[in-house]
């Protein structure tokens, strides 16, 4: 049973992802969308670790192009969705959910995901040089950053720390 709870939680995971990824985005522009999926993405990986955190990245952005498409399919967000969620698990899966290992994922997130990986995507299907696009994207993720790191820190401090208390390690 505790299967089915994983596999129920990280659904509901994913489609909270979708909805706050794909179809209502804060800010969207040809190089920039900032939103709030990044908190059900750190929680699923924060509490299922890296490879189902990954798994429910890759799924959230293949729904996201099947249910909102912003464009053509392109594979290349979809491993920096999945690469976003592991990292979201190789630091914070049954590690301490302090302040500087929830920055180190988010940093590295940022610079190798965010600022590298998706930057180069976008220069593959926009046809524009990476260095044009990279000032913008590194203003949106310094922002995007801080964001993230107090986010994910509050969110779990008043419901990850409940959900892994009372609903993940329940007898059933």
């Amino acid at each position: 049973m505790k299967k089915t709870k994983v596999i129920t939680f990280m659904g509901m995971l994913v489609a909270l992802n979708v909805l706050l990824t794909h179809v209502v985005p804060l800010i969207k522009t040809d190089f920039v969308r900032i939103s709030f999926g990044f908190i059900p993405l750190s929680l699923g990986s924060m509490l299922f670790g890296p490879v189902i955190g990954g798994m429910g990245g890759a799924i959230s952005d293949l729904l996201g192009m099947i249910i909102a498409p912003q464009g053509a399919y392109f594979p290349g967000f979809t491993l920096s969705a999945f690469l976003s969620g592991a990292i979201y698990g190789l630091f914070l899966y049954r590690k301490p959910k302090n302040l500087t290992r929830i920055t180190l994922a988010v940093l590295s997130i940022s610079v190798f995901v965010n600022l590298g990986l998706n930057t180069y995507w976008l220069t593959i299907l926009q046809g524009k040089g990476f260095l044009v696009m990279l000032p913008e994207r590194v203003i949106q993720n310094a922002i995007m950053s801080v964001i993230q790191v107090a986010m994910i820190s509050l969110v779990w401090k008043f419901v990850g720390k409940s959900i892994e208390n009372e609903l993940l390690k329940q007898p059933v």
